[in-house]
């Protein structure tokens, strides 16, 4: 059956080892592994480049992919300290009793950590979406705090292989 999707859903994150497994639905999708509330939904990207070797008359001709991307993007309307810190490679968090502090910058500080990111979207008549991938936020962020609008973080996860077959995307849906 062709599916409409209709809304938006949650994004899960967790750290991730390059070569493990990756997480069930039933152990990502948890409350401690939401990165915030997300507003303008979530888009999936994925772009492939091509080499196409061709001869002078137009009788010969092959083409072969060269490069293919993939890169998930979202808006965080709710967040903290350690929210930031999954979606920049330098930042460092401490808490005391009453303060957390998150410092950002410093190359020397890169973590090259990569997560795994589930978007989950739900829908009770079609079936439920997993979109999957593993990387870490490439865009960097903004804060920026209005007098009249809320402060949204804009993440833009670039994927990573995440198996031995070169996995950039999972897609999964239920079958109802």
């Amino acid at each position: 059956m062709d599916r409409i999707a209709l809304g938006s859903g949650t994004v899960y994150i967790m750290p991730y080892v390059q070569g493990s497994a990756i997480p069930a639905h039933s152990a990502m999708c948890v409350p401690a592994n939401v990165l915030g509330l997300i507003k303008g939904g979530a888009s999936i990207e994925y772009s492939a480049e091509t080499y196409t070797a061709e001869d002078d008359f137009g009788k010969a001709k092959k083409i072969r992919m060269t490069k293919e991307t993939a890169k998930f993007k979202t808006g965080v309307i709710t967040f903290n300290g350690e929210v930031l810190a999954k979606l920049c490679q330098t930042a460092r968090v401490t808490d005391n009793a009453a303060i957390r502090t998150v410092k950002i910058g410093g190359i020397e500080q890169y973590a090259n950590t990569k997560y795994v990111i589930t978007f989950h979207h739900k829908d009770a008549q079609d079936g439920d979406i997993w979109l999957t991938i593993v990387g870490s936020n490439t865009s960097g962020f903004t804060l920026s705090f209005a007098q009249d609008k809320e402060t949204v973080i804009d993440a833009a996860f670039d994927a990573a292989p995440s198996d031995d077959e070169g996995t950039l995307i999972i897609y999964e849906e239920e079958i109802v």
